[in-house]
């Protein structure tokens, strides 16, 4: 994993290769590393996460997202999802309402992601 500084943001970069990811339990060990790294946001790239995530209808992507948000930890999907998009309209949505708040966003690549960090103060 890898940390980097983005202003207030400490930011945990989950590793690009590993087991896929999608149940409470991989999201609780994910709290334990941004603690561990005093990280207040995870960045997951979209190959980590189990097909199952994107499929709303087993409901992993909400306790996921959920788990992470009750710890106040940020949960950021990078990479493209729009294949994920094309397929599901409840997906779609769930991305467009997410990328308007501040706990779950969907960003294509780590510039987006820098970008929306320098534009968010810190987390209170």
């Amino acid at each position: 994993m890898r940390i980097d500084d983005h202003g207030p943001h400490r930011v945990l970069h989950v590793d690009a290769a590993g087991p896929r990811l999608s149940t409470e339990t991989d999201a609780v060990d994910l709290v334990g590393e941004a603690f561990g790294a005093d990280a207040s946001v995870l960045v997951v790239p979209v190959a980590r996460l189990d097909p199952t995530f994107f499929d709303l209808s087993t409901r992993r992507a909400g306790e996921f997202a959920q788990k992470l948000v009750d710890y106040r930890v940020q949960l950021v999907v990078l990479g493209d999802v729009g294949r994920h998009e094309a397929a599901s309209a409840t997906f779609r949505d769930w991305v467009r309402e997410s990328n308007r708040g501040r706990h779950v966003w969907f960003v294509p690549d780590e510039g987006t992601l820098a970008a929306r960090l320098a534009a968010t103060g810190p987390r209170g």
